[in-house]
C-alpha cells in the first residue's frame, strides 16, 4: 500500500482518482479548498469505496498548513489535479488564474522538496497547444496558448520541466487531456460545474434535465463535415487509468514526461448531441449562434506515445461517454446539491 496526495481531490477529475487508487489499496490524502466542488463528491468517494480517506479543507496558497499535512504523512507522490479551469473566467480575471494555478503549484513543489516528495502526476491540458491546423497533435506540436488558462498551465509544466533539470531526483509526468467527459459508473459521481458549464457535455445534459432551457451552439460555419467544432472527448475513467500508467512508468523513469491522453478520434458538436439523445432517449433543443473568439474548427489528439510508452490506451467510446453522463445528471438534476 502506498500513500497517496491527490489536490483538488473533490473535483471532477480528482474524485474519480480518489476511487481508482482507493480501490486498489492505497491510502489518499485530499486537498481542496472547495472553491468549485463540494464536500458531496467526498461523501460519494467514501459511500462507493466504503474507505476513508483524508481530507484536509485547504488552499494550496496556504504554505504552513500545507507543510503540517505533508509532515503527517508519508506521501509517496502527489496528483495535482487542483486548479481553476474556466477559458472565458481566465481572459476576464487573469491575474487570479496566475496566482491559484501557478502561485499553487509553486507552493506546492516547495512543500514537496521538503518533505523529500518527488514524485509527481500534473494534470495538464491540450490548451497549451492553441491554435493549430496539423491534426492529430503530438507532444512534438509547438505549445502556443490563446488564454491565460492555457498559458498557467503551460508556465506550470516549463517550471516543472526547470525542477527536474535542478534536481535529478525528481519524477514528474505532464499528462495533457484533451476533453474529459463521463462519470462514474454508478451514476453516483460526475461532473458538478458551479453556474453555466463551460464544456459541450454537461451543457448538453443539463438542458436534457430541464435545468436549461436550450443547448447554445457556437458556430456551424467551420470547415468540417457538419460545419461545427470537432474535438477529442475522453472518459473520465480512462483519464484517471492513464495516470495510474504514468506513475508505474516514473517508478522507473526518472525526469521529465510528457503525455497527451485523448482518443485520437474527433467528433463534432452534432455528433456529440446525436449520440447523447440516443444514450438518453431525450431530444435536446439547439440553436446556432456565433462562433465564440478562440474556437478551433479541430482539435484531436495523437496518443501513441503514451500507448508505447504508458502502455495506456483509451477504451470507453462515445456512447459510453454520454450513457454515463446521462446516468449521472438524471439522477442529480442539480448535482450534488440535491440528488434525487
Amino acid at each position: 500500500m502506498s500513500t497517496f496526495m491527490v489536490t483538488g481531490g473533490a473535483g471532477y477529475i480528482g474524485s474519480h482518482m480518489c476511487i481508482r487508487l482507493l480501490e486498489a489499496g492505497h491510502e489518499v490524502i485530499v486537498i481542496d479548498n472547495l472553491s468549485n466542488s463540494s464536500m458531496g463528491s467526498i461523501d460519494a468517494i467514501r459511500r462507493l469505496t466504503g474507505k476513508r480517506l483524508h481530507f484536509y479543507p485547504l488552499d494550496l496558497r496556504d504554505k504552513p498548513t500545507l507543510q503540517t499535512v505533508f509532515n503527517a504523512h508519508a506521501i509517496e507522490a502527489v496528483l495535482h489535479f487542483a486548479g481553476l479551469k474556466a477559458v472565458a473566467e481566465s481572459v476576464s480575471n487573469p491575474t487570479l488564474y496566475y496566482d491559484n494555478n501557478v502561485s499553487g503549484s509553486l507552493v506546492l513543489v516547495e512543500q514537496m522538496a521538503k518533505a523529500n516528495v518527488k514524485t509527481l502526476v500534473f494534470s495538464s491540458s491540450a490548451t497549451v497547444y492553441g491554435m493549430t491546423d496539423e491534426m492529430p497533435i503530438t507532444e512534438q506540436h509547438p505549445t502556443a496558448p490563446i488564454n491565460p488558462y492555457g498559458r498557467s498551465k503551460l508556465m506550470i509544466e516549463e517550471m516543472l520541466r526547470d525542477v527536474c533539470v535542478a534536481d535529478d531526483s525528481w519524477r514528474i509526468s505532464l499528462l495533457r487531456y484533451f476533453n474529459p467527459v463521463g462519470a462514474h459508473l454508478s451514476g453516483q459521481l460526475g461532473e458538478d460545474p458551479n453556474g453555466i458549464p463551460n464544456n459541450l457535455l454537461p451543457s448538453i445534459s443539463q438542458v436534457a434535465v430541464g435545468k436549461r432551457n436550450r443547448l447554445k451552439i457556437f458556430g456551424n460555419d467551420y470547415p468540417t463535415p457538419d460545419g461545427t467544432c470537432i474535438r477529442d472527448y475522453i472518459h473520465v475513467q480512462d483519464l484517471v487509468a492513464g495516470h495510474l500508467c504514468a506513475l508505474e512508468y516514473l517508478s522507473e523513469h526518472p525526469g521529465c514526461c510528457t503525455h497527451n491522453l485523448g482518443t485520437g478520434n474527433g467528433y463534432s458538436v452534432l455528433e456529440v448531441l446525436r449520440a447523447f439523445e440516443t444514450a438518453s432517449g431525450m431530444e435536446v433543443p439547439a440553436d446556432v449562434v456565433g462562433r465564440r473568439p478562440g474556437d478551433a474548427a479541430e482539435s484531436y489528439a495523437d496518443a501513441s506515445k503514451a500507448n508505447a510508452e504508458l502502455g495506456w490506451k483509451a477504451q470507453f467510446d462515445l456512447r459510453q461517454m454520454c450513457e454515463d453522463a446521462w446516468r449521472w445528471q438524471s439522477t442529480h438534476p442539480e448535482g450534488f446539491r440535491k440528488a434525487s
